[in-house]
């Protein structure tokens, strides 16, 4: 996994928790990396299940609700690195994350090639609606459900979203079943 994501968690744990709740975090799980993460760096996936695990233990959340609040907090970090991504001509939510797989992810190969990123099909039966199917190895569709929701606030847009397919219950990939509303 690559060092942004470590990035990022520490500075959500830093904002919503404390610095010293991040040390703390990196002491009770040890990471091989000894926590010293650089973005464009690879790390075990396992480290960030640790730290999750961790956090959860530390804070009573449960890990899936800590992995969607990590996502949500994710997606504004990212438009801010990557401005690009966001602001095409005619961008909107909806245009956005049909833009993940085929237009994101692509850049994202460029610069990191070995980055073991999700895939996602897309279905768009209306204007105001969109599938996404998810397959990662990672099962991280948590954090996918975090990202539409912060879509959603980044575009400012209502984003009713339901899984009706999840790999945590034993399919083989996730499917996201989302309605567009108006401007919120």
């Amino acid at each position: 996994m690559k060092g942004i994501v470590f990035t990022l968690l520490g500075k959500l744990v830093e904002e919503k928790w404390d610095l010293a709740t991040w040390q703390e975090l990196l002491d009770e799980t040890q990471p091989a990396s000894r926590g010293a993460y650089t973005s464009a760096a690879s790390y075990p996936d396992q480290e960030l299940f640790d730290l999750v695990g961790a956090l959860s233990r530390r804070t009573g959340l449960t890990a899936d609700a800590l992995v969607r609040a990590f996502g949500k907090f994710t997606l504004p970090q990212l438009a801010r690195l990557y401005p690009d991504f966001f602001t095409a001509k005619g961008m909107d939510a909806k245009k956005f994350l049909q833009s993940v797989d085929g237009f994101i992810h692509v850049e994202v190969r460029k610069l990191y090639p070995d980055a073991g990123l999700p895939t996602f099909q897309y279905e768009d039966p209306a204007p105001d609606r969109l599938v996404m199917v998810y397959r990662s190895e990672r099962k991280l569709c948590r954090f996918a459900e975090g990202l539409i929701d912060g879509t959603a606030d980044y575009f400012k847009t209502a984003i009713a979203h339901r899984q009706v397919q999840c790999v945590l219950q034993g399919n083989d990939y996730c499917r996201f079943d989302l309605a567009f509303g108006g401007k919120t």
